[in-house]
């Protein structure tokens, strides 16, 4: 599957009609939706003839560039025409009528975008019949009445269109992307979205708008803000995409120049993408020879170079968000402003490399002026406040915070472009940040200020550049700008006072831009379940194998086991199962999810209306007799107290890992006594034990068991080390009660009745009473 089919963005889907587009044309209404934020475009025009769409298909390659994909509507021939002739279409849109999506697929090749109208159940029922990924999405609809499609089936509304999807899912048993077509308003845009749309198939209220690219941002914006409705609502910005708020990694791409010390330039701003959540990329514009101490000489490659590095991923990978760093020169400034005006790409912040923290000016005159060009193309300037005295055109880098934020706000009214104040090269015990936005124009600024006392630290190196590149990243993950710096911050902060811990160099060392990571997460690989459940099992190893070498589970197993002996087994098991019941229906209270909840709620009852039910019978002599009232011996009692205080101290990680040998050691243990492990007489039905055996060795119990295994690995190998460890400890320890357990019953008329290795009988109870 190609990197653009496995991260199509169907969030804004345009649908061409010839007719209401009108005069100003098909291709150019679609450049202004894409400019807009259209994430895919498919012509449709059911009067053309192939040849004049293929003529218009040549169009709307050119217009597009291959920022979003073009689909084709209903006509496949038409397609491979096109594809034929070198024109860039990325795949076809089929209704229920016209080619099959089986030969669609088997002729466009895997890396294709095929779409299917589905809107009824057997239109989904058909596409559950189909081979995986042979449909990429499915056109839903329609959502009310349309002039556009006059043969409509009858209108869904929102819940018709989630319950359709909801059917789409269940028939084909995964998730579905639907795209919601047919009369769909910007006001549907929240709502769709809630209920799991993938996006918006929109017609008329584009095509037919005065404004495409205002429509089209409109859509965008209703579509962006009504995921988080908490979230901060942001001016539109008609000029290009607002990036998908996705809950997918972004892809962040870094344009700037190489550090080897690897404390600024694009080592820094990889390690920043990477510690607040993104992928990151880079194309170097130099390479300098410097350390934490200064630049000894810079090395500039040819822009076509550059330009090499920025097409090849742009043709392959889907860029969510750029980063701008150092540019040296006019020739490579312009290239990179003619790759973004083609490109496009979601979101772009600018940190201009232009005077270094002496005051030294780094750029020419000419790369200056090709800077300012490029700036209307950024979303987000961070400049120093020699930067942004010179971007601003004032007499000189402001002297306190007021005349910051005054140049802050004249370079975003006249650019329209945010722009981020940085007040930490100014004095006191201060250092603000602001983030302005006088797109509006200077009298409407909006200003949103952070605070922060100075951090006393060497560990200075490439803070402009690791703060930048975070804030491009976290804008991606969250869809606004002013949660993105907030975060950002914290994060440099972190950062900063680490960074001396990494001692690197005899100058302004880097930040550390791992230390929050490395603190709360640790360094050791996360085990996976599976190396869990061997690790447990294995460290188990000698308690099983003293289980087998009990008298009681050999004399169990050859038959010659007292009745004396066993029933007291019994009649301390049911005691411990009425508890244990209690401590599963406390594991289903505290789980983390439905499917959980659920397993050990079962697992509760089944203890009460199986397991017990049947010790209880056994003890009775047969249904309805009352079972002789027994007295807890001091394992049992420290056993019923180990998992009461795991629940109590570690929560739903500690218990559920206590619960776990009740599960895993009866089941291997009953399974191998009836596989004839100890013998060949427990698989007689004269043994006088057969019902016992028979019912830990039952396949239902071992397919709970396995469940069980799955569960408490599953939240192990998800936890810190240190929860992982408690819950070890406990599952252990509840191991170390199930060996004493079984050690007891031969041992009742003793007064040292077995106990937990190191631990014995009266000193258990001393300490359970203490």
């Amino acid at each position: 599957m190609s990197a653009r089919r496995a991260a199509l963005d169907l969030s804004l889907y345009l649908v061409t009609d010839a007719a209401l587009c009108g005069e100003r044309g098909v291709a150019a209404t679609v450049e202004a939706a894409v400019a807009g934020g259209a994430t895919i475009v498919q012509l449709r025009d059911k009067h053309a003839s192939d040849e004049e769409l293929l003529t218009l298909l040549g169009r709307l390659d050119e217009a597009i560039s291959g920022r979003v994909p073009l689909v084709v509507n209903d006509r496949l021939e038409l397609v491979l025409r096109a594809r034929a002739a070198g024109l860039r279409v990325d795949g076809v849109h089929l209704g229920q009528g016209d080619a099959t999506v089986l030969r669609a697929r088997a002729e466009l090749g895997p890396d294709a975008i095929v779409g299917l109208t589905a809107n009824t159940p057997a239109h989904l029922a058909a596409v559950a019949a189909l081979p995986a990924g042979t449909v990429d999405y499915l056109g839903v609809g329609v959502l009310r009445p349309t002039s556009t499609k006059p043969d409509h089936p009858p209108a869904l509304g929102i819940a018709g269109f989630a319950g359709l999807q909801a059917a789409a899912r269940d028939a084909v048993g995964a998730p579905v992307p639907c795209v919601a077509i047919g009369g769909v308003r910007v006001e549907d845009a929240a709502p769709l979205r809630a209920v799991g749309a993938a996006g918006l198939a929109i017609v008329s209220a584009i095509c037919a708008a005065p404004d495409a690219r205002r429509a089209a941002a409109d859509f965008a914006a209703a579509w962006r803000d009504g995921a988080t409705p908490h979230a901060v609502r942001e001016p539109h910005d008609v000029r290009r995409p607002s990036p998908p708020r996705a809950t997918r990694v972004p892809r962040v791409l870094s344009i700037a120049g190489s550090d080897p010390s690897g404390g600024a330039g694009i080592q820094a701003d990889l390690k920043s993408i990477a510690a607040v959540g993104g992928y990151g990329m880079a194309a170097i514009t130099a390479l300098t020879a410097q350390n934490t101490r200064g630049v000894r000489s810079v090395h500039v490659p040819p822009a076509a170079s550059l330009l090499a590095q920025l097409d090849a991923l742009s043709d392959d990978i889907a860029v969510d968000a750029v980063k701008l760093g150092m540019l040296a020169n006019a020739e490579l400034i312009r290239t990179v402003a003619r790759w973004l005006d083609r490109v496009r790409p979601p979101l772009v912040v600018l940190d201009p490399v232009m005077v270094s923290t002496s005051g030294d000016r780094l750029l020419d005159p000419e790369a200056e002026a090709a800077l300012r060009e490029l700036l209307p193309l950024a979303d987000l300037v961070t400049p120093n406040l020699a930067e942004l005295a010179v971007l601003a055109g004032a007499d000189g880098p402001a002297a306190d915070w007021p005349s910051a934020l005054e140049q802050a706000t004249a370079l975003s009214a006249r650019t329209g472009v945010l722009v981020l104040a940085k007040g930490g090269h100014l004095g006191g015990a201060e250092a603000p940040d602001a983030l302005v936005d006088a797109r509006a124009g200077a009298a409407l600024a909006e200003i949103v200020e952070f605070s922060g006392e100075r951090i006393a630290t060497r560990a200075t190196h490439g803070t402009g550049c690791s703060l930048s590149s975070a804030i491009a990243t976290l804008r991606a993950r969250h869809g606004a700008w002013e949660p993105a710096v907030a975060e950002a911050r914290r994060w440099l902060r972190e950062s900063l006072r680490n960074g001396e811990s990494l001692a690197v160099g005899g100058g302004h060392g880097p930040v550390h831009h791992f230390a929050g990571l490395w603190s709360r997460g640790g360094l050791d690989t996360a085990p996976t379940p599976a190396e869990l459940e061997t690790g447990w099992w294995a460290g188990i190893a000698e308690l099983r194998r003293a289980i087998d070498e009990l008298p009681f589970i050999r004399r169990l197993a050859d038959g010659s086991l007292p009745r004396a002996a066993f029933d007291e087994y019994l009649a301390q098991d049911a005691h411990y199962l009425r508890e244990y019941a209690r401590a599963l229906a406390e594991a289903a209270r505290l789980a983390p999810d439905a499917p959980a909840q659920a397993f050990w709620a079962a697992g509760s009852r089944e203890c009460l209306t199986g397991e017990l039910a049947r010790h209880e019978r056994d003890l009775a002599g047969g249904p309805g007799a009352a079972p002789t009232p027994v007295e807890p011996n001091a394992v049992n009692l420290g056993y019923l107290d180990h998992l009461l205080a795991s629940g109590a101290r570690g929560g739903y990680p500690e218990l559920v890992a206590a619960v776990l040998p009740c599960y895993w050691i009866y089941d291997d243990l009953g399974r191998r006594l009836l596989a004839g492990a100890f013998g060949p007489e427990p698989g007689s039905p004269e043994h006088p034990y057969a019902d016992w055996l028979a019912m830990y060795a039952e396949p239902s119990f071992a397919v709970s068991t396995r469940r069980a295994i799955e569960l408490v690995t599953g939240v192990a190998a998800a936890a810190t080390p240190e929860v992982r460890e408690r819950m070890r400890r406990a599952f252990r320890r509840s191991a170390e009660f199930e060996l004493a357990f079984f050690a007891a019953p031969l041992e009742a008329s003793s007064d040292d009745a077995p106990a937990p290795p190191g631990c014995g009988t009266r000193g258990l109870s001393a300490t359970i009473g203490a």
